[in-house]
């Protein structure tokens, strides 16, 4: 997302763009071929493209000088909006500008250099347009008429203020592209020779060009939704013929900007990005297995950018580019910088809300994208299979001969981090002293080639680099793919040569198609922000519930499923082990190798393997081979990553701390640790390690976003307490007596109790992961560890307020996310099964009798009983068909029912043998379903298949596993 400056200086830049408008003109009035009005749009044009890119380099600045002038008393108007406009005219003069030199030495020659090159772009594109104007009937089938209308800027500049530009005749559009289209036409040929059984009409396929030395024409590609449910599946289709074509051109880059949907077709309006390679990069610091697997996920379709994926830069942190998500409400809201009060003599620089809108990637308004992903896959497979026969026919490989000598580009750099130190480089501050901007742009872009394999290193090809941008430019990397070896700004070489269609034939010919499959239904779940429980039900009601040889058919079942797990592991030769599915974070879903934490991440995967290898030793579970040796590597994958985190911060690397959450971040670590010290599967460095992490927690707290227990400060509260009762370290108690107080502080008064803002909903959720239950829980323990008092009172404010949110009518807990109307919550993130686990795990740490102490609470704790009745038969109710999983499926909903059966409060003609078989039969004949994307295997805890597992070994008679949903003691 980039800044919302809207023209407020425009007035204060004319002096500087006048003279280069001007020469511009009398350049174009030499160009033979061009009327007066298209001489006009092109000269408007480029005088449109120079202000818009002089006002966002310099905008800081004149902000600076404005708050200056009116400091200073410089600016004598009586009224801020008079003083405004007397700036305006100040700086409407060169002289102004030209004493800017003395304070930011760079400026004015680097604005020149700027506003020149975007002049010289236009006279090009003028000269080109009058010599082929002629030959643009063969794009636009008709007559176009005269130029009437210019729009650079629909991409980055590059090369000298070049950009893609788009002409408005009188009966027609084109497309300007100042690069070669040669593999345009390769590309369309590939696809004519591997599909031609796919009607032309619904073909994948790229705009027609006009192919010309370094440049070329392309056609104009209207945005058309799809008309009807036949045409939205023939999109879907294609757009997994187009992974599949990319999966074998090595394609990137083919983000939301970048595809059109016109009508059933998806159009690859820029296809520039192929044969992308990927150099073995450095080792990662955190195993063998980890570096394997992330190799395994740059090298499948998820590269290619079309698929959903959730970015992690600074100022795109959540946000889905991709061209096939990018879902309207489904994108985050993110800050972006505006002038703030413009029109008056206190402006400044300020931040405001934005969404990315949707873009014209999408085939429909609001596309209901999980009921096409399967189509998606199928497309993938039809078109791997075409591309398959294409080569046992031998007609692939001279197809992909054509590419040999096409001009390609490779991103070596993601454009977001290019425009991140653009902005700092064009900073008051850099412009003051630019050698000292260039020295920390140049440590960025050298430590970010040592995390990245891709990114340069070479101290010339960095230094070209920066000179591009700071001279309006992202930098251009090129190369023919029978040559390899890339040229970049200032003619400089990256990489080594190498045939680039030979190294994409052969991979694919060696590649793992069904592992691709399952990264393509895997993304899915990256694409809504809401994933983490949907509406939408999934399973099929079990045909037949028998009640015979449940216990056998549970450990059939569990074993099955850790089966699946050891098998599906990506190890390591120095004992490491890691696995490759969806991850949940605070930019939301991403498919990576697991992350460190409770929720999807390793700590889940261990916590399953040692309970399973402690079920068997016990009989509870059947044996299976290899688990102690997954498990050993497991923890030592989480072991290395801890101890490359504490590295970096050692060696003083910028860091953003982790998230001190319960089941995403420190807290979920620290308490797995202390969960598996309890398992006996490690010693006391589990309480080191612990100690480590616990010790982040405070500057974690500082930095969060959210109060919730998943992610947020409050899920920090009970492993730390859990600590400080395993070492009798009174520190990590004050640390959750901290946080006890940042939450009573952030609490919002409510009509009823008390509720806390997140960033979606500012008004407050209830329910457990992310609202009022999860947070009253974490204080009531605090309350009950110290006798905090206020933390006591403001836990029970939150219970009110969920007690407020109860809809008799429905007979349930609304979801105040509104996600679909008059909808209640029936799972552990959200709702009953959350909202009675909290309450029947402070119930049994004495919090009714604490409250029963205080005469005005009574109310209060008797409501506990109604609460975990009502909540018990909404949960059966309700709660089940959605899918199998521990966060916002049957097996949460088990473990609600499993203490309702034991203490008498489930619904009337329930049975345990009964409600446990009904879970096996279901198992039994859909599979284990995680949610949304149905055949994507995850070994996750709570939002994946490896919490089903875990749940069935604690189903077991005997089970003493603890149970993740509330943390409960360790062992």
């Amino acid at each position: 997302m980039t800044s919302r400056f809207s023209g407020e200086f425009a007035g204060a830049l004319g002096c500087l763009a006048a003279p280069v408008s001007a020469g511009l003109a009398a350049r174009l009035a030499g160009v033979e071929g061009l009327s007066g009005p298209e001489r006009t749009a092109i000269a408007q044009a480029a005088e449109r493209a120079i202000l818009e890119t002089v006002h966002r380099k310099v905008s800081r600045v004149l902000l600076l000088e404005l708050n200056a002038a009116r400091v200073t008393g410089r600016l004598t108007a009586p009224d801020p909006a008079e003083r405004w406009n007397e700036f305006l005219k100040i700086a409407d003069d060169p002289q102004f500008w030209h004493s800017l030199g003395s304070r930011y030495p760079s400026l004015g020659r680097r604005l020149d250099t700027v506003m020149q090159r975007r002049a010289d772009a236009a006279l090009t594109l003028g000269r080109r347009f009058a010599a082929d104007r002629s030959t643009l009937t063969d794009l636009t089938k008709v007559d176009p008429g005269e130029l009437r209308h210019v729009d650079f800027g629909a991409g980055d500049s590059h090369r000298g203020g070049q950009s893609v530009a788009i002409l408005e005749l009188d009966r027609a559009k084109v497309v300007y592209k100042p690069r070669p289209v040669d593999v345009d036409k390769a590309l369309a040929h590939l696809l004519d020779t591997v599909l031609p059984d796919v009607p032309a009409a619904t073909r994948i396929r790229v705009p027609a060009v006009i192919t010309r030395d370094g440049y070329g024409w392309s056609e104009f590609i209207e945005h058309r939704y799809c008309a009807s449910d036949a045409e939205l599946s023939t999109f879907y289709r294609g757009v997994g013929h187009w992974l599949a074509v990319m999966r074998l051109l090595g394609g990137s880059d083919l983000h939301t900007e970048n595809v059109i949907a016109h009508g059933p077709v998806p159009v690859v309006v820029d296809c520039e990005t192929l044969f992308s390679t990927i150099p073995q990069g450095p080792p990662s610091g955190m195993g063998l297995a980890v570096d394997a697997a992330a190799k395994l996920v740059d090298e499948t379709v998820l590269r290619v950018g079309m698929l959903p994926n959730r970015g992690a830069a600074l100022g795109w942190r959540g946000v889905d580019s991709s061209s096939v998500g990018a879902l309207p409400d489904e994108q985050p809201a993110g800050q972006v910088p505006v002038i703030i009060d413009a029109g008056t003599d206190h402006a400044h620089l300020g931040y405001a809300e934005a969404t990315p809108q949707p873009g014209a990637s999408l085939p429909s308004p609001k596309p209901a994208l999980a009921d096409h992903w399967e189509t998606v896959a199928a497309g993938f497979e039809e078109g791997s299979a075409a591309l398959a026969a294409a080569d046992d026919a031998d007609v692939l490989e001279a197809a992909m001969a054509a590419f040999g000598d096409c001009r390609i580009r490779m991103v070596l750099r993601a454009t977001d981090v290019y425009e991140e130190v653009a902005r700092m480089l064009w900073h008051p501050v850099s412009l003051h002293d630019e050698p000292a901007a260039v020295h920390r742009a140049t440590g960025l872009f050298v430590q970010m080639a040592q995390q990245s394999s891709a990114a340069p290193s070479d101290p010339d090809v960095v230094a070209a680099e920066i000179a591009d941008l700071l001279t309006g430019d992202i930098p251009y990397f090129g190369t023919t793919p029978h040559t390899g070896r890339l040229t970049g700004p200032d003619d400089t070489h990256w990489l080594p040569e190498r045939d680039l269609v030979a190294d994409a034939l052969t991979r694919w010919r060696g590649a793992d198609l069904e592992f691709d499959r399952s990264i393509i239904r895997a993304t899915l779940v990256s694409a809504y922000l809401n994933s983490d429980w949907t509406p939408s039900k999934g399973l099929r009601p079990p045909t037949l519930i028998s009640r015979q040889d449940v216990d056998k058919r549970r450990r059939a079942l569990a074993a099955g499923l850790v089966r699946e797990v050891r098998d599906s592991a990506t190890r390591g030769a120095d004992g490491t082990a890691t696995w490759i599915a969806p991850v949940l974070s605070l930019t939301g879903w991403v498919v990576q190798p697991l992350s460190p934490d409770l929720y999807s991440g390793l700590p889940g995967v261990a916590l399953l393997l040692a309970g399973y290898r402690q079920e068997a030793e016990a009989g509870r579970a059947d044996p299976l081979e290899d688990l102690s040796p997954l498990l050993d590597a497991t923890v030592q994958t989480i072991r290395l990553a801890g101890d490359h985190a504490a590295k970096l911060r050692a060696d003083g690397v910028a860091m953003r701390p982790r998230e001190p959450g319960g089941w995403v971040g420190l807290g979920s670590e620290l308490w797995t640790w202390l969960t598996l010290r309890g398992l006996g599967v490690v010693g006391d460095e589990a309480l080191d390690r612990a100690r480590a992490l616990a010790a982040q927690v405070p500057e974690a707290i500082g930095d969060a976003e959210e109060y919730e227990i998943v992610s947020g400060p409050a899920g920090a509260v009970v492993p730390l307490l859990h600590l400080a009762a395993a070492t009798g370290e009174q520190q990590w108690t004050d640390i959750a007596a901290h946080i006890g107080t940042v939450l009573c502080d952030a609490a919002l008064r409510k009509d009823v109790g008390v509720a806390w803002p997140t960033t979606r909903w500012p008004g407050g959720l209830g329910g457990c992961a992310h609202g009022a239950s999860g947070i009253g829980w974490a204080l009531a323990r605090l309350a009950l560890a110290t006798g905090d008092a206020r933390a006591a009172a403001t836990a029970r404010s939150a219970f009110a307020f969920e007690e407020s949110c109860y809809d008799e009518a429905a007979g349930g807990w609304s979801d105040l996310r509104e996600i679909e109307p008059d909808l209640t919550a029936n799972a552990w993130c959200h709702g009953s099964v959350g909202i009675a686990l909290t309450q029947l795990d402070l119930a049994r740490r004495g919090w009714r009798a604490a409250n029963a102490a205080n005469a005005a609470n009574t109310a209060n704790a008797a409501n506990t009983d109604s609460v975990l009745r009502r909540a018990a038969a909404a949960a059966y109710g309700h709660g089940m068909g959605w899918n199998h999983t521990v966060c916002h499926g049957e097996l949460g909903v088990w473990e609600l029912m499993d203490a309702a059966l034991r203490d008498g409060f489930a619904p009337a003609g329930v049975d345990r043998e009964g409600f446990e078989a009904r879970i096996l039969a279901s198992l039994e004949e859909n599979g284990a379903i995680s949610g949304m994307a149905r055949e994507a295997f995850s070994p996750a805890m709570m939002s994946g298949l490896g919490g089903v597992a875990y749940q069935l070994l604690r189903m077991g008679v005997g089970s003493t596993l603890p149970s993740v949903m509330v943390l409960d003691d360790p062992l």
